[in-house]
């Protein structure tokens, strides 16, 4: 399995002003235990990671220290996360048929989700690892603040990465997403947009998005307690 991690991360909302990747949680950066990961999967052979060239020292550095140069391939990417994939979707390799995206920021992903995504894309042509929503979502008229709505949250659900497709097909759906001018957040949506299917594969609870100092401080506790646990 082929493996894209978007890696251009800012860590505006975190008060730095480097790539949040590359802040440190529980003695490593973040993405090194993205990295790690992946590493530790049964199914990842190659990995592209995907950011701005100023980080790929760094990078590069981080990729060494945890013995992964020779799977792990840097590849310049775009302004936005929607451009860097379709850079990265660029770099694999000419045979890649399949490939999985992971934000660098979800750097709690375990190496069974890995595997179980990688396995069930042998059988669709797309699919996304997301959790039941548990909170009652309300949907609110912007101007005002009033709530318009109530969705049955049976029928939501958490979006999370890995998020698997079939290489030619997402390729295809990012070239007319350019062509269209669509803004999406992740590729699912591009999917959804060409109205193609996509399947959900449960995803883990700790499989948190890195974004603010109060999501650092769960990963390292959660990271921490994982140290324990395996010690």
């Amino acid at each position: 399995m082929y493996l894209l991690i978007p890696a251009a991360g800012s860590g505006r909302r975190m008060g730095s002003d480097r790539n949040k990747l590359l802040l440190p949680v529980f003695g490593k950066p973040l993405i090194a235990w993205t990295l790690l990961a992946a590493k530790a999967s049964r199914s990842i052979r190659w990995i592209g990671v995907v950011g701005q060239p100023d980080d790929f020292p760094d990078f590069k550095d981080i990729i060494n220290g945890v013995g992964m140069s020779k799977m792990v391939h840097l590849i310049p990417g775009g302004t936005t996360r929607q451009e860097s994939v379709f850079c990265g979707l660029q770099g694999l390799p000419a045979v890649a048929e399949r490939v999985l995206i992971h934000d660098g920021a979800r750097c709690l992903v375990t190496p069974a989700l890995f595997d179980r995504c990688a396995e069930e894309l042998l059988t669709c042509a797309g699919l996304i690892a997301a959790i039941p929503v548990k909170d009652t979502i309300k949907i609110v008229e912007p101007t005002k603040k009033l709530i318009t709505g109530t969705p049955d949250r049976r029928n939501l659900w958490a979006a999370q990465t890995p998020q698997g497709f079939q290489v030619e097909v997402l390729t295809r759906c990012h070239r007319e997403g350019a062509e269209k001018g669509w803004q999406v957040t992740d590729d699912a949506m591009l999917y959804e947009q060409c109205g193609l299917p996509v399947k959900i594969v449960p995803g883990e609870e700790t499989n948190l998005k890195v974004t603010t100092i109060m999501d650092l401080a769960i990963a390292e506790f959660i990271l921490r307690q994982r140290s324990k646990e395996g010690a």
